[in-house]
């Protein structure tokens, strides 16, 4: 099944990499997943590593603040996850975004902003898979941590070699018991709040105003704990690249964007008032052991530690197979649309495995680099990636902004889902990204990536541009 809107698709057996095609056009990519696959992962891009790992850092810087910080990034999350959502159900396409910003703004914009994502899940791939070899190391002392990187390397680039629907299985399970783990923390903790969990009494509010106060490092600990919290949001556009390989996208993909709103709430914002409230912001354990453990060891929860392992590591497990599917389908579809080698752009049982060997050999190659030059290449690789998602997040904004009133014009009926309030709150999701920006200024670390970042954009860019000078309107398909 080809996912180019009715107006721009080609016929099926057309290939893909040629000028002149529409964006994803070529041998088809399958329609093997399933609603309830694309439900679950967007549940399982909402539950990642960042949670149950970062949000130690937001939680020391912010204290008990960490919670607003937590729900006004939310509140932006949700901002961009609508506007996509609406671009998505209208025009479901695997370059999702990439293809959005080249219709509405330019060739240049979506070869910007699509080999900027395609090199961001890369290099997650690796960071990832270096995370779980850890977790592993720790398990298995006697064995390298490189030995458990090739181990999930050949296991993931396998899975998704095969059909589609054997990552939406992976994801699910993954998913299920991220869902499952997280959900049964919640009721803990309520009800360790509440008093009614044997051996707990009810806190009250003594942990959010005692220990120095709801803000005890004032404003700035509230701005360096809502950057901890943006990023950990990474993850969520998934659903919108995957939901092009369902059997019903536009109905997928407008399901997976309306539920993303409360899971974002109770996941994120609801765990961070629960762990705040039931334990001091400041326990040494939190930072010693994680906030998810802390809080277990307190309620006497037997094994927490290694259970919050295990949970991690699924998350990161399920972060390399879902990244290395996002990476390759967004690589997949720049390529179709005659951005990328076209050698790379062969469809096979309804999957681009070139695409998918690519992505991998360069997550796996970054792996090495971690190994090799830990100080300077591989940290060069995660500098020039650390702002890409406020990238990605501009442009969707900003195409938005544009391809609605298109849509407005020429095919209401297409407009599924419908950004809240619009254009008033569009404006809103883009100065909040900008708001976040000028915050990456103010912190040295923070600014160093996002100058690589920017540099590397512009390199992209500029890449993008010359492209269309030198082929004219071909280098852009599906452009304007």
């Amino acid at each position: 099944m080809n996912r180019t809107p009715s107006s721009a698709a080609p016929a099926h057996g057309q290939t893909g990499a040629g000028h002149g095609a529409g964006p994803d056009s070529g041998p088809s990519l399958s329609n093997g997943l399933k609603q309830r696959h694309l439900s679950m992962i967007a549940l399982g891009g909402v539950i990642g590593a960042g949670l149950f790992v970062g949000s130690r850092e937001g939680i020391a810087a912010a204290g008990p603040s960490i919670v607003l910080a937590y729900a006004v990034s939310g509140a932006l999350v949700m901002l961009i996850m609508r506007m996509l959502g609406e671009m998505a159900a209208a025009n479901p396409a695997s370059g999702s975004f990439s293809v959005h910003a080249e219709r509405s703004i330019g060739s240049w914009a979506g070869f910007t902003v699509g080999w900027m994502f395609t090199a961001l899940l890369c290099v997650a791939v690796a960071a990832e898979a270096l995370g779980a070899a850890d977790v592993m190391h720790q398990w298995f002392p006697g064995t390298e941590p490189w030995m458990w990187v090739l181990l999930f390397m050949v296991i993931f680039t396998a899975t998704n070699l095969t059909a589609v629907s054997n990552f939406g299985e992976f994801e699910f399970w993954f998913a299920a018991l991220k869902v499952a783990a997280i959900g049964i923390f919640l009721v803990l903790g309520l009800l360790a709040i509440f008093g009614v969990l044997p051996g707990t009494h009810a806190p009250g509010t003594s942990h959010l105003t005692g220990d120095g106060g709801f803000l005890p490092k004032g404003v700035d600990g509230l701005m360096v704990g809502l950057l901890a919290s943006v990023f950990a949001y990474g993850g969520l556009e998934t659903v919108t690249i995957a939901a092009a390989e369902s059997k019903d996208p536009v109905r997928g993909v407008a399901s997976a964007v309306r539920t993303a709103m409360w899971r974002i709430a109770l996941f994120y914002v609801g765990s961070m008032a629960v762990i705040v409230t039931v334990i001091p912001w400041s326990a040494p354990s939190i930072a010693k052991s994680g906030p998810y453990v802390a809080v277990l060891d307190y309620l006497k929860i037997p094994a927490a530690g290694q259970i919050m392992n295990v949970v991690i590591l699924v998350a990161l497990l399920s972060a390399v197979n879902a990244n290395i599917y996002g990476a390759s389908r967004m690589a997949y579809s720049l390529i179709s649309r005659g951005q990328g080698p076209a050698f790379f752009g062969k469809v096979s049982g309804g999957v681009p495995r070139r695409t998918v060997l690519l992505c991998s050999a360069f997550g796996f190659l970054a792996v090495l680099f971690s190994f090799w030059w830990p100080t300077t290449v591989f940290q060069w690789l995660l500098n020039m990636v650390g702002a890409a998602v406020l990238v990605v997040w501009g442009f969707i904004a900003v195409a938005q902004l544009r391809m609605r009133r298109q849509m407005e014009r020429e095919a209401p009926e297409k407009l599924v889902v419908k950004m809240w309030a619009f254009p008033v709150l569009t404006w809103v999701a883009l100065a909040g990204i900008v708001a976040v920006l000028l915050l990456m200024l103010r912190d040295d670390n923070q600014r160093i990536q996002l100058l690589f970042t920017g540099g590397f954009g512009v390199v992209l860019a500029a890449i993008g541009l010359a492209r269309k000078r030198t082929l004219g309107k071909g280098a852009g398909p599906a452009g304007q």
